[in-house]
């Protein structure tokens, strides 16, 4: 008898230990523009509007990042870092134009070493085919709100494998993944990129969402309005000369690109106009974010429903951040928080405690690593991210980083943007705009953007931007000339230098911006 127990005591320890070290799925579920502000969790001023309830308890059930940056505000070069582990000048895609290379799809390929199957189903906006997944049904592109078309794995030739669907693009994407899980390869554990185009203007919500905030006058940043302090000559001009051309608006300010005629019509003057597209901007995207929202409270159930919910990382995030108002600006592409911020929650209940916060400084270059060392492999020697699976075992970093690095490269296009690059730490930020597009000029005419936005080829002030972010979060007082700050300044530039060579981030094949940098560098 004191046999057979003992037999079975130790068949159900065997048993448990296969279970512990039983390769978890991957879920990495990724929104267009979903800025941190736009939560519950997050605690900003939109916290109030119940926007996210589905998100707020995965976050409470897991862990939530508040110090996870981008390296590049805008799509394409933050998902080509997000999969490759890189950052642009290494994997090769610095703005929306450039396609990354096909032999760079690195993550999928990772997990399929390690006996994966993986699938990718929503927006890519790479370009190239997504040759190393084992199924893909993806948006062709920016892809459309309704109705939209998609890419699909077996239907045909890259790009002639298109599929039609009906419905809206954030229903659709949900469908078609319960869909693929449903009927996935039961005998591997699953690597699923699930990615929505929700909130990506022009924020065309389903109809069902028309009345939600309709009659809530949604809470407005102060900078909207009144920021005397902020900027510099790089974003403002010489005594405020290029107000109405550098940053598009949410105000009539900004002349060729604003809210208040894009979505209001025009009709609106000085504050009112401000006052007036906030409400429209915000609504038309606070709508957009809901039915993500929603849709994930139907994914989750199904997780649940079908035993995958223990078993499956479920990592949420959004490709960059978004300016929601703040300073006046819409849009992405800026170093300042509410662009550079990525929202970055994990749920794991095997591994990861409920209602753990962090404030450890990650970047969407550490997204691969991580997962790959979650899935039981190690991180690559050409990623220049660094997995911290330790913190979400409730353990310390070893030799963490104490600063990330930022870079916008595409100079006045689409949105007013001037070129700048800087660094941020936990405490404090500095910017350099250098103001200069990294091509020749001889070369705009390759693209479309050549003759559709005015003062590419031209250069915008050079200046510096220091933020004291203890003291000044909402970034509305540049103290790059103040006394007090001479020393801090120092060594950030100290660290960003050293990160600009470190990372393969520095312009030695752009001599021309190096010329600006080196010019400018003690101003």
């Amino acid at each position: 008898m004191k046999y057979k127990f003992l037999t079975l005591f130790m068949l159900l320890l065997h048993l448990n230990i296969l279970a512990q070290n039983k390769q978890p799925n991957i879920i990495f579920i990724m929104s267009d523009d979903h800025a941190a502000q736009a939560f519950g969790v997050y605690g900003s001023r939109l916290s109030n509007l119940n926007l996210t309830p589905n998100l707020d308890n995965l976050a409470n059930q897991g862990i939530r990042f508040d110090n996870a940056f981008c390296n590049n505000s805008i799509c394409t070069p933050s998902r080509a870092s997000i999969i490759t582990g890189q950052y642009p000048q290494t994997n090769g895609v610095l703005d929306l134009d450039t396609a990354l290379n096909q032999e760079k799809q690195y993550l999928p390929k990772e997990l399929k070493k390690l006996g994966y199957s993986t699938a990718i189903i929503g927006k890519w906006h790479l370009h190239n085919e997504p040759v190393a997944f084992d199924y893909y049904k993806v948006l062709p592109g920016q892809g459309k709100y309704f109705n939209p078309s998609f890419h699909e794995k077996g239907k045909g030739q890259w790009p002639n494998n298109k599929v039609k669907t009906e419905g809206h693009s954030s229903d659709v994407i949900t469908d078609l993944t319960i869909d693929y899980l449903v009927n996935r390869d039961k005998s591997k554990p699953f690597f699923l990129m699930h990615h929505y185009k929700a909130p990506h203007d022009f924020f065309e919500y389903a109809p069902r969402y028309e009345e939600f905030l309709a009659d809530t006058e949604i809470p407005e940043p102060s900078s909207l309005y009144y920021q005397p302090n902020w900027g510099s000559e790089g974003v403002r001009g010489i005594n405020d000369s290029l107000t109405t051309y550098i940053g598009t608006s949410v105000s009539d300010r900004h002349m060729y690109r604003n809210y208040n005629w894009m979505l209001n019509g025009g009709k609106y003057k000085g504050k009112e106009s401000a006052h007036q597209g906030y409400q429209t901007y915000l609504k038309k995207y606070l709508r957009c974010v809901k039915g993500v929202d929603d849709n994930l409270g139907r994914l989750f159930d199904f997780l649940k429903s079908e035993g995958l919910w223990e078993n499956t990382v479920i990592i949420y995030t959004g490709d960059q951040g978004m300016m929601l108002g703040e300073h006046d600006l819409q849009d992405k592409r800026w170093m300042y928080d509410e662009a550079m911020r990525m929202p970055y929650i994990m749920h794991y209940p095997k591994m990861i405690k409920p209602k753990s916060v962090t404030d450890l400084l990650i970047n969407n270059t550490d997204f691969a690593p991580t997962m790959i060392e979650l899935a039981g492999g190690k991180t690559p020697n050409y990623m220049q991210g660094k997995s911290f699976i330790n913190t979400l075992k409730g353990k310390e970093e070893k030799d963490w980083r104490t600063a990330t690095y930022y870079r916008y490269w595409m100079h006045i296009i689409h949105h007013y943007v001037p070129a700048h690059f800087g660094v941020r730490t936990k405490d404090y930020k500095l910017i350099f705009y250098y103001g200069k597009h990294y091509l020749n000029p001889s070369e705009f005419d390759k693209h479309y953007w050549a003759t559709q936005y005015y003062g590419i080829d031209r250069e915008t002030p050079h200046t510096w931007e220091f933020y004291d972010l203890k003291n000044d979060p909402e970034e509305l007082n540049n103290r790059y000339n103040h006394p007090k700050y001479k020393d801090i300044i120092a060594e950030l530039k100290v660290e960003l230098k050293k990160l600009r060579a470190d990372l393969n981030e520095t312009d030695k094949n752009y001599p021309k911006i190096q010329y600006i940098v080196d010019k400018h560098w003690n101003d």
